[in-house]
């Protein structure tokens, strides 16, 4: 018992050493105060933060390259044209959707079960 407990300590010792040994190099580069300031002072003027739960989550303001209002009606006709909306729960999934069916028949389906179970390439499975 006293040998495990000496064989434990010892490790722990070693293990301490070795997280006392970390360089500067291994740690993290932390901001001056002023830079913290600067940041907080910009998200502040951008409207990032967020004070209390009126504003929450803080709105994020559109950024220049969004897309206008005829791009987006546009993209919708198109869209449209190419039967890739869908309107209600009697056309879904959308038309496109289905065009990637397979063209693999049923019964190709099962004769190639039937081949694979009689080879006895399929796994076994227990229920």
């Amino acid at each position: 018992m006293k040998a495990f407990a000496s064989v434990l300590m010892i490790s722990a010792s070693l293990i301490a050493g070795a997280a006392q040994a970390a360089t500067s190099a291994d740690a993290p580069v932390s901001k001056t105060r002023a830079q913290v300031v600067a940041e907080l002072q910009q998200a502040r003027a951008e409207g990032l933060l967020s004070t209390g739960e009126a504003d929450y989550p803080a709105v994020v303001q559109a950024n220049a390259g969004a897309k206008t209002r005829a791009q987006v009606e546009s993209e919708l006709v198109v869209a449209e044209a190419a039967g890739q909306v869908s309107t209600g729960e009697s056309d879904y999934p959308p038309l496109a959707a289905q065009t990637n069916a397979s063209s693999t028949t049923r019964a190709a389906v099962e004769a190639e079960y039937a081949q694979l179970a009689a080879a006895g390439q399929l796994p076994q499975t227990t229920f």
